[in-house]
């Protein structure tokens, strides 16, 4: 899954695409590149990130995905607003990728209405105070109860199971030693029965791992430290990958493949 902000302030990319036009550009490279699905954005949910107004999402999102699934494709909208997801879905996007995790009933009621498939992230807090301090007794148990009590809520109201995946929320309200837990309790998630989507492009965590807690290197140094989570995740079972780095990313894959399971080509992707 390629990552395609159209925001000025994401902590990766922000600004780079925010040109309807430039954003439709890269979105083309990305599937050019390797990547199954794209991933189109309006809203940063970067730490300490505030939310942006409806009408504003909007007005960055829809060309995008319209243009992007106009040629052939699959598009995921990255969104917490019910009614962004349900015009995202209208104009073609076939995943509600949901950051807040399905706590609005409203965005439980839009997926199912629409048909359409929804990812649940788990996230402490809001982006705005995410990284406040977050704590867990159990951060694995408490992520994968977390995910599947929200599933349940979306086949309450009417999403079909088949169309769930669920995401961990690598660097949504946990600390390192939480996003480290959670990668090696891939095999736990998986066992609630749906696809696992693994997001740790470029995250800080990354950076504090190799320039220290007070010295993090910055998101352009990112990228190797980003493959080696990646293809750790793919180690223990995710399904899907989020990523900046697509063409990277596909490559290492077909080399994992080929060592790890004999497969000569590239993985099928989960549709």
């Amino acid at each position: 899954m390629g990552v395609l902000n159209v925001t000025p302030d994401s902590f990766s990319d922000g600004g780079l695409f925010q040109d309807s036009e430039a954003a439709i550009r890269q979105g083309l490279a990305l599937a050019a590149e390797g990547a199954d699905w794209i991933d189109v954005g309006g809203e940063s949910t970067r730490p300490g990130a505030s939310p942006v107004p409806m009408e504003v999402e909007l007005e960055r999102v829809l060309p995008v995905v319209r243009a992007l699934a106009g040629s052939g494709l699959a598009v995921s909208v990255d969104t917490r607003k019910p009614e962004v997801a349900r015009q995202a879905v209208e104009a073609g996007a076939r995943l509600v990728n949901d950051v807040g995790g399905l706590r609005d009933p409203a965005m439980r009621e839009v997926c199912a209405a629409t048909g359409a498939k929804v990812c649940i992230m788990h996230m402490q807090g809001e982006p705005s105070t995410m990284q406040h301090s977050p704590t867990y007794r159990d951060v694995v148990e408490e992520v994968a109860e977390y995910l599947s009590r929200q599933a349940e809520l979306a086949v309450a109201a009417g999403v079909k199971e088949e169309r769930i995946w669920v995401d961990p929320g690598i660097g949504f309200g946990k600390t390192t030693e939480h996003n480290l837990a959670l990668l090696r309790g891939i095999p736990r998630l998986r066992g609630l029965g749906f696809p696992v989507l693994i997001g740790v492009s470029r995250k800080a965590f990354l950076g504090r791992l190799l320039g220290g807690e007070d010295a993090p290197l910055p998101t352009s140094e990112r990228g190797e430290a980003s493959l080696a989570a990646q293809l750790y995740a793919v180690a223990q079972g995710a399904d899907v990958i989020r990523c900046h780095e697509v063409r990277a990313m596909a490559r290492a894959q077909r080399v994992w493949d080929a060592l790890a399971l004999g497969i000569h080509g590239v993985s099928p992707p989960i549709s």
